[in-house]
């Protein structure tokens, strides 16, 4: 201390360089979010500002199959089914989410239409960032903008990398059966042709 005041900057320093979240607000929910996860403080403040809180209620879709993709949405409270329609009009469910998990994350980038439905499964609060509010945040925050872009691109090439493994196991396990059909055909045509 000199004069009665504090020199050292460090401990400002750590008071406002530290992501201080309210248990629970948004910006708490947010740091569990892959896309937002590596944001400072004020950063989420400023996403924070642009998310809008939905309520559902239970067996309420979210979307269905088929809807042009508008945002993505993170559960803050309850259980969302994401589910596909099968050839014979049913649908399956592909799994459920849960609190602090997110969906639909794909529709930031691209408008393509949804490929699954969402339903929830239980009374649900939803936060929805939508690709309009993203675009406009790149023009108001370019660099906090184009962060958030990076993130959901690293989500996407991740999800894409783990698809390409379970394909291409999927791929061995059809050829080794395919082989062994192939086998056991052979094996059934010589026991046939052999005399008795």
């Amino acid at each position: 201390m000199t004069n009665g005041k504090t020199t050292s900057g460090a401990v400002w320093k750590n008071i406002f360089s530290q992501r201080v979240a309210r248990e629970g607000s948004v910006e708490e929910i947010l740091t569990k979010v892959p896309a937002f996860a590596d944001l400072s403080a004020r950063e989420l403040k400023e996403v924070a500002a642009i998310i809008h809180r939905r309520e559902y209620r239970s067996g309420e879709p979210v979307f269905y199959q088929g809807d042009p993709g508008l945002g993505m949405y993170i559960i803050q409270d309850g259980e969302v089914s994401i589910q596909i329609a099968t050839k014979e009009g049913e649908r399956r469910e592909l799994i459920v989410l849960t609190d602090g998990d997110f969906f639909g994350e794909l529709a930031l980038l691209d408008e393509s239409p949804r490929s699954a439905d969402a339903f929830c499964k239980t009374d649900c609060l939803l936060l929805g960032f939508f690709r309009p509010d993203l675009f406009e945040l790149i023009e108001r925050k370019q660099e906090l903008g184009i962060k958030i872009l990076l993130k959901l691109a690293e989500i996407v090439a991740e999800r894409l990398r783990k698809t390409d493994k379970e394909l291409s196991k999927i791929k061995s396990q059809f050829e080794r059966l395919q082989q062994q059909t192939e086998r056991d055909s052979h094996a059934k045509t010589e026991e046939g042709a052999l005399p008795k």
